[in-house]
């Protein structure tokens, strides 16, 4: 990213390599595998948790889904303003391994626990430790990304961002492949709760990546430059508050929360009918573990297919206002079919075609839209919206859910409902894609 054309990165074999599959130009390829890497590593992390939260989500019951992901609500309203009291005083490049590494911690905290104190499966402690390791484990998915993109938007311009994110996805989904598949593999030999030891090397490997990450990338330039008076342009600075008040005075990101929670509804109510179903058809955690890693490794298989083949086409050739069309208009016909035959099979493989969707088009083309907003807002608000909004979604979703069965609607009916919402959500997504080309024009690198 920072080197200049004609540097010796242009004329290397590796770079006519990666030339084949996307559209890097000179100087670029350092930043662009090194992002890779780190994706590759931070997502293979969090899906060896994902199938045994799954699991404690599933052993629960769909009655105390509400309640868990209210509390997931609480926990993030509290880090978020600790993580942004971080970013306005210290250095990016220093916030973002210290981050990691408190992850980790935990980890290693809920391994002890469990290990060593937990008298067996189904105990007290096993239970009150799973719900709160669903709770913190969810809390870790949103800010693991919410971070690494935060500094992707950072330091790619909107043009690199629709050339590249598409490629740098695909780290994150063979990370993906790799964390489910292990899981599936040695849960059932290893124990569910070994796989925490996993993760945090896996954390430990992307912080050892990110620290290696070019200070100087051709995107802001801010990061690991200093102001002309000596003071580091790498320290943001601005209130803690900064990201909630920018959401709420731009129309622009509030068009964004929207955006985002009403996938998140819709997601939800996906998540709470596979739950349910899962939780009466497989007996025991480690089956339930295992089911849904290959139910995850579905979905990542097909998102990186798609992410090499067609995601940077699609957002170049049919425009960003259309990659964010699509997955509201698959979930339309989706909730649609869902409805007319509430099946697990039907389920199943809405749940893969959508999820596998959003890791392979939507994320990258939202990741996009903050590439024209202040450098303030790319970590503060960015991180509201990717965090408590998201949280916040699930939150309407989980009692969207509950709400609509106390009426008595069963899975057809309240798949109905969904359609409706994903119509509403087509829209927004079409005003955002045209905006954000109008801001970039305007905001020029």
């Amino acid at each position: 990213m920072t080197a200049p054309e004609g540097s010796e990165e242009s004329d290397s074999p590796l770079h006519a390599l990666l030339r084949r599959v996307v559209d890097v130009r000179a100087g670029e390829v350092r930043a662009m595998l090194t992002s890779f890497a780190f994706f590759f590593f931070l997502l293979s992390s969090y899906f060896v948790l994902r199938p045994i939260r799954d699991a404690v989500a599933a052993a629960s019951g769909v009655t105390k889904l509400p309640w868990l992901f209210a509390g997931t609500l609480a926990v993030t309203l509290i880090c978020n303003p600790l993580f942004s009291g971080l970013i306005a005083r210290f250095p990016v490049r220093k916030v973002i391994p210290i981050s990691y590494h408190f992850f980790v911690v935990t980890f290693l905290t809920f391994y002890a626990v469990l290990r060593f104190l937990a008298a067996g499966e189904g105990s007290r402690v096993d239970v009150l430790m799973g719900r709160a390791f669903f709770i913190w484990t969810t809390v870790f998915a949103l800010f693991n990304t919410s971070i690494f993109w935060s500094l992707m938007a950072d330091v790619f311009r909107s043009e690199q961002a629709k050339r590249m994110f598409g490629f740098i996805g695909v780290g994150g989904t063979l990370g993906s492949i790799l964390g489910s598949a292990a899981t599936a593999a040695l849960a059932p030999k290893l124990g569910a709760v070994n796989m925490l030891l996993v993760s945090a090397v896996l954390v430990e490997l992307a912080i050892f990546t990110i620290v290696r990450f070019p200070l100087q990338p051709h995107g802001t330039g801010d990061v690991g430059r200093k102001h002309r008076d000596g003071t580091d342009r790498d320290v943001i600075g601005g209130s803690v508050w900064a990201g909630f008040t920018s959401v709420v005075k731009s129309p622009y990101l509030l068009g964004i929360c929207a955006f985002m929670i009403l996938y998140t509804v819709g997601s939800t109510v996906l998540y709470f009918a596979q739950s349910d179903i899962v939780g009466r058809f497989y007996a025991d955690r480690t089956a339930r573990t295992a089911v849904l890693a290959q139910l995850e490794l579905a979905t990542q298989i097909l998102t990186v297919v798609t992410q090499i083949f067609f995601t940077g086409r699609i957002i170049r050739w049919l425009g960003l206002a259309a990659a964010l069309a699509l997955l509201p208009v698959l979930s339309i016909v989706g909730f649609g079919a869902l409805g007319a035959m509430p099946v697990f099979a039907t389920l199943a493989v809405f749940q893969v075609l959508r999820r596998a969707s959003n890791f392979a088009i939507t994320n990258p083309s939202m990741e996009v839209l903050f590439t024209v907003v202040p450098r303030e807002d790319k970590y503060k608000a960015k991180n509201v919206i990717e965090t408590f909004v998201y949280r916040g979604g699930d939150q309407i979703g989980a009692w969207f859910y509950a709400g609509l069965t106390v009426l008595g609607l069963s899975l057809a009916g309240i798949s109905f409902v969904a359609v409706p919402l994903s119509a509403v959500w087509l829209f927004i997504g079409l005003w955002l894609g045209h905006k954000q080309s109008v801001l970039a024009g305007d905001r020029r690198s």
